[in-house]
């Protein structure tokens, strides 16, 4: 099993490690990663033994389906960590009993069965999001806009696993610190408002929320290679400053206009035009 491309994914804002395999062509995720975002438990590893030795004892054969891969600890340091593929994932999301089994079955097919062809033809990941964008009704100056968003996005990311940003959990704090600075509010805060859960807050960003991300992330970007950002410390006061620098020019919008930026508005209404649009196009 070859350790390829090691990735950092997040569902619902948990870092979740993957490995790509160009030998076996197939994404391997961290096992223990999954227990904790499935269990909700302060102590996955734990978790995670306890029920290998109770799915044994039953009999099954998943044990056979785990391997290993030295993946990134939270301290920087490599260690040899469990890992299955999307199949036995499946496996044992059913052994846990958990509320976001379901969001989460979704999650990873999106993550490890779609962008298997992405790694090979970046392009599909695009024009499938941008269908299902159609699908849900928005207009093309949004799908416009969230696709600059998140070009803006990967560059920012690219940056960080370039110049030091490497622990599980430093992607997650830095974009953080940026939507904190430029909105006045957390991921979580920004969701709560939205009234969203499981739902990836982007797609429920407006024009003018897209377009403020989009300002902090490009700024952070710049400002941390003109100062050459090494680590989380470095690329963390970029980070402030970057989001900073939205974050006035919202203040002064708003002055201006009289009129928020972040706001409660979502596209969960859509959803039953959605599904008359899914409906007609089969």
């Amino acid at each position: 099993m070859e350790e390829n491309n090691k990735l950092i994914v997040l569902f619902d804002n948990e870092p979740v490690r993957r490995a790509w395999s160009q030998k076996d062509e197939k994404w391997y995720f961290s096992v223990v990663d999954i227990v904790k975002v499935l269990a909700q438990n302060d102590r996955p590893r734990k978790y995670w033994d306890d029920l290998k030795r109770k799915l044994k004892l039953e009999g099954s054969e998943l044990s056979d389906k785990i391997g290993q891969l030295k993946l990134l600890s939270s301290d920087g340091k490599k260690y040899l960590t469990d890992v299955a593929d999307v199949e036995a994932v499946l496996r044992i999301i059913q052994s846990i009993p958990s509320p976001k089994a379901e969001p989460f079955k979704l999650w990873l097919a999106k993550v490890g069965y779609e962008r298997m062809q992405e790694t090979v033809d970046p392009e599909l990941a695009m024009a499938r999001a941008r269908k299902n964008w159609q699908m849900r009704g928005q207009s093309d100056k949004w799908i416009q806009q969230r696709m600059l968003s998140i070009e803006v996005r990967n560059k920012l990311t690219d940056y960080w696993a370039d110049n030091g940003v490497e622990k599980v959990d430093e992607y997650a704090k830095l974009t953080n610190i940026i939507h904190s600075e430029w909105s006045g509010l957390t991921v979580k805060n920004h969701k709560d408002l939205k009234g969203l859960k499981q739902q990836n807050l982007r797609d429920h960003m407006t024009d003018a929320e897209l377009i403020f991300t989009a300002l902090a992330e490009l700024s952070t970007r710049q400002i941390a290679q003109k100062d050459q950002a090494q680590g989380y410390g470095e690329n963390k006061t970029a980070a402030h400053k970057g989001g900073k620098i939205s974050g006035n020019a919202r203040k002064q919008l708003e002055k201006q206009t009289g009129k928020k930026v972040v706001t409660k508005e979502n596209f969960l209404n859509n959803r039953e035009e959605t599904k008359k649009i899914a409906n007609n196009s089969k």
